[in-house]
């Protein structure tokens, strides 16, 4: 006789960079959050979901939770906060070389006064000293309420198996939320985007942190097994058109090259992708964009 399903809600939070993206892709053994060396590289809550056993895992990774002061950062925040929330048990990520930040100690009061279960995990452990990690984790569980600790490096997996174990083994029985095959709720056009806006990210981390969106305007399949996207890179002045095109537009020919080979291999078929660049002032303050990512306009 099989063993009964069970399925639970895991919020992955932490401040900007402290590895959540990265420790779910490894989760779910899939890419399905962006990851640059930018802090608020998430805007979102996205779900990755993972099979252990019986029992199917939803990972929501979370946008980094710090002080926000635009709009489009109090969304963000609110929606990391909504997504604990929500959640059958929380993971505060907290990258150990850092350690207790003004930001982290932010989270925990926030975390203490919430009622779900909370798991801390030390994160990037490969960089620092054994003893440090020690000292860390007994400052940390003398602030907040946690179930239990764990050490890992959510770069190179040391540790993530026993931390998804444990996690597992804390969902309750219920049926799956999922198909067996899905790895993530994003919907295709929003992932392209989102693969796009990442190597974006990487190009034009220093001119332009956080003033572009990238959209999939059309997406078309083919009879031979290939799909045609197209997509729109919206930024917000005329002057970063030409940053994002680059001299001789080598910069936007190497964003498309590098998403459009990461797309054929996320979606397992030929890619043709297409992006143009444009101008679109305020973009930040629309409310239909908001509802495209699910966060709340007026957080």
């Amino acid at each position: 006789m099989a063993d009964p399903t069970k399925c639970g809600v895991v919020a992955v939070i932490g401040v900007p960079n402290a590895g959540k993206s990265t420790l779910v892709n490894q989760f779910v053994g899939a890419k399905v959050s962006i990851v640059t060396h930018k802090v608020q590289t998430t805007r979102s809550r996205i779900r990755g979901i993972a099979i252990v056993g019986a029992t199917q895992v939803i990972y929501v990774d979370t946008p980094g939770i710090f002080k926000p002061h635009r709009r489009l950062e109090r969304a963000m925040v609110d929606a990391a906060w909504m997504g604990a929330a929500d959640a059958d048990i929380v993971v505060l990520v907290v990258d150990a070389r850092k350690g207790v930040t003004d930001e982290v100690v932010h989270i925990m009061e926030g975390l203490n006064e919430g009622e779900r279960p909370a798991v801390l995990v030390l994160n990037k452990i490969d960089t620092v000293k054994r003893e440090t990690l020690l000292a860390l984790a007994e400052e940390l569980n003398a602030k907040g309420a946690f179930d239990d600790v764990f050490m890992v490096s959510a770069l190179n997996g040391d540790g993530v198996d026993d931390l998804q174990a444990y996690l597992a083994s804390k969902m309750q029985a219920g049926p799956w939320l999922f198909p067996e095959d899905q790895l993530s709720d994003l919907p295709q056009r929003l992932l392209a985007a989102e693969v796009t806006r990442e190597k974006a990210y990487l190009y034009l981390h220093q001119e332009l942190p956080y003033a572009l969106a990238v959209d999939t305007e059309d997406w078309r399949d083919f009879k031979d097994g290939s799909v045609r996207v197209a997509q729109v890179i919206y930024i917000e002045r005329e002057t970063q058109k030409g940053i994002v095109l680059g001299k001789g537009g080598q910069t936007i020919k190497r964003i498309r090259s590098e998403a459009q080979q990461e797309l054929a291999e996320l979606l397992d078929q030929p890619v043709h992708l297409f992006i143009h660049v444009k101008v679109r002032e305020n973009w930040v303050n629309d409310p239909g964009r908001y509802r495209e990512w699910g966060l709340r306009y007026d957080a």
